[in-house]
């Protein structure tokens, strides 16, 4: 009987699909396992590579899969789709997946721990709550709107303007009154949450060396900043440089060439837009204090501010942050290693 050197795993909610090769390259292995018994079937077998795609619950399973002495590796979905042959069905999706893990340059996804995913998960919900925040907010700015009330950006005079409409009768008037405070009140219970997810977040970063050396030694990045970046990824040196880890934050242009001939384009709208806005708005603070300061940095960025603007200035600390962030991770998670 050959053995199995790899073996490919299209994952799903109840049933997963495994197709494996042996080492000769031929597929020796065609089984569909249930949830249940996923792990019990590859602990009688014979450590080997498993690759699956990273997506939901795969760094669960990679973890397990792991234990048992398996080397499991991650490949992004679409790194993955191009190697489907022939009609979709899951089996066809994981030979996709060997086909992928045997690609000459393939790139891998880490797996990441239980604490970073968790971490992570903070900076989800909040995320979603801001959403919520801001949708409440402008939602609320709309209707007053309608009455002739227009306010300055930000939620303190929107929340002022509302009371005064209330004091002044005229949203009783309309019968509106209690609509309004029901969104104010909406709008206090959503920040009361991410305030609470904030200092969460906060106390895992003062608990952490590399997220603290992250906050204290790089311009415009806070406690929240930080912690994205450290969780992000779970092994920052599997990046060959600090260019290509800022390039997948999404803070490096895209390019499109042919014949020699390559044309800059804008920041790619995919990618991580919650930490690439982090990073953005931490450095537009930077930006706007800059003043007359005489150090090299403050100077560099008055400098591009003249020639360029300001927007542009802002995006190119946010690229320096993420590329010194990397050099800063590679180096302490070496030393760890």
């Amino acid at each position: 009987m050959s053995k199995i050197t790899l073996i490919g795993i299209d994952t799903a909610k109840q049933v997963f699909h495994m197709v494996g090769i042996d080492q000769h390259g031929k597929y020796a292995l065609r089984q569909k396992r249930s949830r249940a018994k996923l792990l019990s079937t590859l602990a009688q077998r014979e450590p080997c590579t498993v690759v699956m795609e990273a997506c939901a619950a795969s760094h669960h399973w990679a973890r397990q899969i792991g234990a048992l002495g398996h080397q499991v590796r991650l490949i992004a979905p679409q790194h993955v789709k191009p190697y489907r042959r022939g009609q979709k069905n899951d089996y066809r999706d994981a030979e996709a997946i060997v086909s992928a893990a045997l690609s000459p340059g393939m790139h891998f996804v880490g797996v990441k721990g239980v604490e970073q995913q968790a971490e992570q998960a903070l900076h989800r919900v909040r995320s979603r709550l801001l959403s919520h925040r801001n949708a409440a907010a402008n939602a609320l700015r709309g209707l007053l709107g309608e009455y002739g009330l227009a306010f300055a950006k930000g939620l303190k005079s929107l929340r002022q303007g509302a009371i005064d409409f209330i004091d002044r009768g005229e949203a009783e008037a309309l019968g509106l009154s209690e609509l309004i405070r029901d969104v104010l009140d909406e709008l206090d219970e959503l920040e009361a949450r991410m305030k609470l997810y904030e200092r969460q977040i906060k106390q895992r970063v003062r608990h952490d060396p590399i997220s603290r050396s992250l906050q204290t030694e790089l311009a415009g990045v806070g406690a929240l900043s930080a912690s994205a970046l450290r969780v992000k990824v779970a092994d920052v040196r599997d990046f060959d440089s600090g260019r290509n880890f800022a390039a997948y934050l999404g803070l490096a242009p895209g390019h499109r060439g042919t014949g020699g001939e390559v044309s800059i384009g804008k920041l790619p709208r995919k990618r991580d837009r919650y930490l690439r806005q982090l990073l953005i708005h931490g450095a537009r603070s930077v930006v706007s204090r800059v003043g007359n300061k005489q150090d090299a940095r403050s100077r560099w960025l008055r400098d591009l501010v003249a020639r360029r603007s300001f927007n542009t200035a802002c995006v190119a600390l946010a690229h320096k942050n993420a590329r010194q962030a990397w050099a800063m991770m590679a180096r302490q998670q070496a030393a760890t290693a």
